[in-house]
């Protein structure tokens, strides 16, 4: 039979180990806690740059005036200034028997941009931040991270969205009809599949592009821009 100083010995270990389990979780859990701040900040962060970069496309003309995004029709694309490329693009000002249609693909990109915030927001909420302190060296480091894990999926999400857009402006129903009348264009092999795959991939392009750029420009006064958590975890 034990003694009731024996019982309260080893009533006390237990309490003890107990006790430092108990403690251990409070510490591990407090351990974790700057990392789940840190992917919040980030979510947040990407979040308010994609809607400010997809906003900034959705203004007329964003995709067009802007060179380094300007969407082109793949055979213009890929002929360079060559007899062809100006036969059908116009190799100055767009005046080829495409001309017309080069404008109104990059107005449809700007009409699935300024649709797409729903489908980024929800790709953002579902990034796996594991490497938090790794993408916030990066001035762009968030977008980077969303275009390697959700680039895939966000591309077929858009493509419903610019198809929709081309169909409305009319640019499919063009470009079957310049098949049907010009050999040239038929040759081109310039079907309106291509052309809403095409513009698809340049229009994901210029998105990653401008969300970068509003990344970085986020990170540069976060405390200014962002504030309050997104503020700390950037400083």
């Amino acid at each position: 039979m034990m003694t009731n100083d024996l019982m309260n010995t080893q009533s006390t270990k237990r309490f003890g180990r107990r006790a430092f389990v108990l403690g251990a979780g409070g510490a591990f859990a407090a351990l974790a806690l700057p990392g789940t701040a840190k992917a919040q900040g980030l979510t947040d962060l990407l979040a308010r740059a994609s809607d400010s970069a997809l906003d900034k496309l959705a203004k007329p003309d964003a995709f067009y005036d802007d060179e380094d995004i300007r969407i082109k029709l793949p055979i213009v694309g890929s002929v360079g200034g060559g007899l062809l490329g100006g036969i059908l693009g116009g190799s100055r000002g767009g005046l080829g028997l495409l001309g017309g249609v080069t404008r109104k693909i990059n107005d449809a990109a700007g009409v699935a941009a300024g649709e797409a915030k729903p489908i980024f927001r929800e790709s953002i909420g579902q990034l796996s931040l594991t490497d938090a302190p790794g993408i916030i060296r990066e001035s762009d480091g968030g977008t980077q991270y969303l275009k390697s894990s959700a680039g895939d999926t966000l591309l077929g999400k858009l493509r419903p969205l610019v198809d929709t857009a081309l169909g409305e402006l009319g640019v499919y129903s063009e470009i079957d009809k310049l098949s049907e009348r010009s050999r040239v264009v038929a040759q081109a092999g310039l079907t309106s599949d291509r052309v809403g795959s095409s513009v698809t991939d340049q229009a994901l392009d210029g998105i990653f592009s401008y969300i970068g750029s509003e990344e970085t420009n986020f990170r540069k006064s976060p405390l200014k821009n962002l504030g309050g958590l997104l503020g700390d975890v950037l400083r």
